[in-house]
């Protein structure tokens, strides 16, 4: 009878993985030894495997150019970071070494890139796609920055309003973009996205304040849908739409050379993940190449803004299992030493699913459980696991510990969670670490920030430290 947590895996998963193995018992993710690491630095604990986010984007890159190469397609790809999926320095440095642009969505951003260039990461020429409803001082800082000498800042209009507060400010010529706001999918909330200009309305819009503007030069067209990119005849439509627009701008508006698709690659949260991605990209070449080709009109370079692509398969979280509440006859609740609402809000608040898995006691037997965080907030709790319906981990015992982890949450966690800052039920933030390798495929680790004590929080609420 096959009783033991691995054997479980084995029967139900396919198991190990690129990013996964067991080795004497416990897991191992990208090869690093987790138990290890635990020992080393305790837990609860936050893990950014920085090597992780260069060699996803060099997948995408070899994707693009196999597709480029497949179809003769003539023009050029270039990878954006969506910066919103993690703001952290070392993601962007990391990010940054593989020859890429950076797409942003708020004032703070700018801030971002004009440190980034104090400290001689980046120069004037680095390529920055404005996005999102862009305020005062939004504009404010991208028209500071134009002016200033960063020639390749394109800000994508959001609406009218932005055109016209970027003319008064800035003083020479620049490139702008224009989002499409493209039609959401029927069972959402509401029916046309809250970002952008609709779709009939660009081409007037063009030929009524850019044809003969002075110094604005469009040459983006960006569309991106909330879905993500997938294989389904929803995507297919909406991209059909956005390139009959394309073709009728480029035909009046020649100078018009970029077609940006967004971001919307997914990451794997199942070890059960099933997406073609070398698929979807040649898909999506082909079908922009054809589309063109009928109109009449050269094809357009093609730009990407992947986020949670970039950064979330690199992040870790890491748990111990401090105590086992028996609510029932049925229900076990293994509580951890942290809470979901403070570290994984996803898990609660979109109920996102990560791939989750013991650290060790592979060969141990296992037993159905609830997973319980120490807040006092029912919703504080993860209780299902996509492969299974249900979470299964070796049994609890008071004298022999277990460890687990949930993976590939690298992307939105810390920035919603509120990183640093007061937490529900003041959980205290964990300690975080970035794990690289050496030119000898050695493991390196740096704690990036200790985790909060008792006096760090009371002096975000404004008491005084004991």
């Amino acid at each position: 009878m096959k009783i033991k947590y691995s054997e479980l895996i084995d029967q139900t998963l396919y198991f190990p993985t690129e990013e996964f193995n067991v080795s004497e018992n416990n897991l191992l993710f990208h090869d690093i030894p987790l138990m290890e690491v635990v020992e080393k630095f305790g837990t609860p604990l936050k893990v950014s495997y920085l090597p992780k986010i260069s060699q996803n984007i060099q997948k995408a890159k070899s994707w693009f150019k196999e597709a480029f190469e497949k179809t003769e397609y003539k023009k050029n790809y270039r990878y954006c970071y969506c910066t919103k999926s993690s703001h952290f320095k070392f993601v962007i440095e990391e990010a940054l070494r593989n020859d890429i642009s950076i797409e942003t969505s708020s004032a703070y951003d700018m801030d971002i890139v004009k440190s980034l260039y104090k400290e001689g990461k980046v120069t004037k020429d680095i390529e920055v796609i404005c996005n999102g409803f862009k305020t005062d001082d939004y504009l404010a800082k991208i028209s500071d920055m134009i002016n200033s000498g960063f020639e390749n800042i394109t800000p994508i209009l959001d609406n009218y309003r932005e055109l016209d507060k970027l003319t008064e400010s800035i003083d020479t010529t620049f490139d702008i973009g224009i989002r499409i706001a493209s039609e959401e999918e029927p069972k959402f909330e509401f029916y046309t996205s809250r970002l952008g200009i609709g779709y009939k309305d660009i081409i007037p819009y063009y030929s009524q304040k850019i044809a003969e503007h002075p110094n604005a030069r469009l040459k983006m067209l960006h569309f991106f849908i909330n879905t993500g990119i997938k294989d389904t005849a929803y995507y297919w439509n909406e991209l059909y739409k956005c390139l009959r627009v394309y073709a009728r701008l480029k035909k009046i508006a020649p100078e018009v050379n970029s077609l940006n698709i967004g971001g919307g690659f997914p990451i794997k949260t199942s070890l059960q993940f099933d997406y073609d991605y070398q698929y979807m990209v040649e898909e999506i070449v082909s079908q922009i190449k054809k589309f063109c080709e009928e109109e009449g009109v050269e094809e357009p370079n093609i730009y990407t803004e992947f986020g949670s692509f970039t950064v979330g398969e690199s992040g870790a979280n890491i748990y111990k299992i401090i105590s086992q509440k028996r609510q029932n006859d049925r229900e076990k609740w293994n509580m951890i030493d942290s809470s979901f609402m403070t570290t994984l809000p996803d898990t609660w608040a979109i109920s996102r699913h990560f791939i989750m898995l013991p650290l060790n006691r592979w060969d141990d037997t296992y037993e159905r459980v609830f997973l319980g965080g120490l807040t006092c907030d029912s919703d504080d709790y993860y209780n299902s696991e996509q492969h299974t319906n249900a979470i299964y981990l070796p049994v609890f015992s008071d004298t022999k510990p277990l460890y687990i982890g949930f993976f590939h949450t690298g992307a939105y966690q810390e920035t919603i969670g509120g990183y640093g800052g007061v937490h529900h039920c003041l959980m205290p933030q964990p300690r975080h670490i970035l794990i690289q390798k050496d030119e000898n495929g050695d493991f390196q680790y740096e704690i990036f920030r200790e985790k909060q004590e008792p006096e760090d929080i009371l002096k975000l609420l404004g008491y005084t430290n004991p």
